[in-house]
């Protein structure tokens, strides 16, 4: 993802690229790792985004290192945009907190579509009783459900409080119903090579069904709303979670 990022903010007319880290990858060219055909040199730590003068970093690395990442940039002064999910309510906390001399958009998802799916379901929850939501994804993905699963799972179930009871009275392998998420709605994780970020929620009530499923087959999918939110927060004071409100949804 890293290196997808770095192209997508190379090609931008509006945006320059001057910094890279990745402690794997120290020490490389920028060109070997991501294709941009820039004098830089991947940096092995932090100190490359001072020494640059960066405004805004871009983090796509796991949750523990991502905590981390976030909570320095906020002490440097430097705006932050992280696609990690995983977060809990009192990292957001800390998140609100700590970043005060600069700004931090956090968004389970950078694909348009999938904002849109989601804002989809939450207009069409209270028109049904019941709902699940399916959610795929490929096979290094470490944490399920995925953060837009439970994104999606908490909008829906604040936009209507009637949900009909699971009927299941059985299940005969543990765990085959899905987990409950906010509102008892059932959530499902699917793990497959070959997937890339894959979500449908499905709706229904007497007589009828709603399918709404968005897909991301390559990661380019994902850098429209990446440059966006790059694009965004050094005005959007404070912490500001999903890409929902830079679009006006």
């Amino acid at each position: 993802m890293g290196s997808t990022v770095c192209r997508a903010v190379n090609a931008d007319p509006d945006l320059e690229l001057v910094a890279a880290v990745d402690p794997h990858h120290a020490g490389l060219d920028m060109h070997q790792v991501t294709g941009c055909d820039l004098p830089l040199q991947v940096a092995p730590d932090g100190q490359a985004f001072i020494d640059a003068g960066v405004d805004v970093v871009v983090d796509f690395t796991h949750l523990d290192a991502a905590r981390g990442n976030l909570l320095w940039l906020a002490e440097h002064g430097i705006h932050a945009v992280a696609g990690t999910t995983g977060f809990s309510d009192d990292d957001y906390a800390e998140f609100r907190t700590a970043f005060s001399d600069s700004n931090c958009v956090i968004a389970p998802n950078f694909a348009i579509g999938a904002i849109l799916m989601m804002r989809f379901a939450e207009m069409a929850a209270p028109f049904f009783e019941t709902a699940e939501i399916v959610e795929l994804h490929h096979d290094a993905k470490l944490d399920a459900p995925s953060g837009t699963a439970m994104l999606t799972a908490e909008r829906m179930a604040d936009a209507s409080s009637e949900w009909a009871a699971d009927p299941t009275k059985t299940e005969i392998l543990v765990g085959a119903r899905g987990g409950r998420g906010p509102a008892d709605i059932r959530v499902h994780s699917l793990r497959l090579r070959g997937m890339v970020a894959h979500q449908e929620v499905i709706l229904g009530t007497t007589g009828q069904t709603l399918s709404i499923r968005h897909d991301s087959y390559d990661r380019d999918s994902f850098m429209p709303g990446v440059v966006l939110a790059v694009k965004a927060v050094p005005g959007r004071p404070g912490l500001t979670i999903g890409l929902d409100s830079l679009l006006d949804l």
